[in-house]
């Protein structure tokens, strides 16, 4: 019995097809490194990584001293308590994407730096660390005030000092890159290098040392993330909605806050003697706290001055205005979260005053 033969057409489509199955599959688009920074990163560091609200990523020192893992576990981390987020849902591949991004930015023919760190005296280094880092970086670790813009920070300090007890950091922070900062300094910003300041090698492994022990200590209470609030402070008030304007005014004046305007919600907005007049806002401002808190974070300004709601909603008068307690949480600033704390409670007094 004789077998026919295949056709020409058939078989050369089955090798075809055959040979298609053998090689390897195209490897996955790679992740646009530029397209995630820009999308993450950029409005806090810069467009080109010189920095802002975030500390400057292309400073040429900075990228020789951090290494790729130390990279990464800034950006699945962050900085608990401080503005830095932690990106925890990006993928490898994306986090991987925007170390290499930011390797290109660094100068061409640039080689990475390390000095190893050596077992130190931590006790030693706590001295070592009073009189040569602390002014910077607080007594106890806890960094520069402020967000890192050049408005809520002096003038003439291009950087904020990082917290050194921040758990993100000790965690990303590797014994050889502190010391090597310590050994080299970063230039562009005040860090100096402190081999030419008269300390020894022996000094720095100390003070690594102390700020590694850091890690034991447990975080500032500022660092609690107040997400369990509500997001408005919300009352009813049993006057009418311009009797509950007015006694509004008065309790803020009561309270040493300037009035601004009282005007119904959609001033300037509708065509004049179009607004809705059952919808009215209130602003007033305590200038004072409102420059104490600009200092320590410009987004505050998001939120101040003052502002609250006067709404007659099916037959009642609501008194709201949102709550900067819960705001904390959001800011990811624990310097803010006191401040908020005290915003709650004057907002809180004041509309309970005014509708009493």
């Amino acid at each position: 019995m004789t077998t026919a033969p295949i056709p020409r057409v058939r078989l050369l489509f089955g090798l075809v097809s055959l040979a298609g199955m053998l090689l390897p599959l195209p490897a996955p688009a790679a992740h646009d490194g530029a397209r995630l920074y820009a999308q993450h990163c950029a409005a806090c560091h810069g467009a080109q990584g010189k920095g802002g609200v975030g500390v400057p990523l292309a400073l040429p020192d900075f990228l020789a001293q951090a290494n790729d893992n130390y990279l990464r576990q800034t950006i699945r981390l962050g900085r608990p308590g401080r503005v830095m987020p932690a990106f925890a849902q990006l993928s490898d591949a994306e986090v991987n994407a925007i170390v290499g991004y930011l390797r290109a930015l660094a100068p061409a023919g640039m080689k990475p730096v390390t000095v190893k760190a050596k077992p130190g005296d931590a006790a030693r280094g706590a001295k070592l660390y009073v009189s040569h880092c602390a002014a910077c970086h607080g007594a106890h670790g806890e960094g520069g005030h402020g967000t890192g813009v050049t408005f809520s920070r002096p003038r003439d300090l291009p950087i904020l000092a990082p917290a050194l007890n921040n758990p993100g950091f000790l965690r990303a922070a590797s014994d050889d890159f502190l010391k090597t900062v310590l050994v080299h300094g970063r230039r562009g910003t005040p860090m100096q290098p402190f081999l030419k300041q008269g300390l020894k090698e022996r000094d720095l492994d100390d003070v690594v040392a102390y700020v590694r022990g850091f890690a034991a200590q447990p975080p500032p209470a500022g660092a609690k993330i107040l997400e369990s609030e509500s997001a408005v402070i919300v009352r009813k008030s049993p006057h009418s909605l311009e009797q509950t304007i007015e006694q509004l005014k008065t309790a803020f004046s009561a309270a040493n806050l300037r009035v601004i305007r009282a005007v119904p919600y959609d001033e300037g907005i509708v065509e004049k003697g179009k607004e809705n007049k059952k919808r009215w806002i209130v602003d007033a401002c305590d200038f004072n706290f409102l420059n104490k808190a600009l200092a320590v974070d410009p987004r505050v300004g998001l939120f101040l001055p003052c502002r609250v709601t006067v709404a007659e909603h099916r037959g009642k008068v609501l008194v709201l205005t949102i709550n900067p307690k819960r705001l904390s949480a959001i800011f990811n600033n624990a310097e803010l979260n006191e401040m908020c704390e005290q915003m709650q409670k004057l907002y809180t007094d004041i509309i309970e005053e005014a509708i009493l």
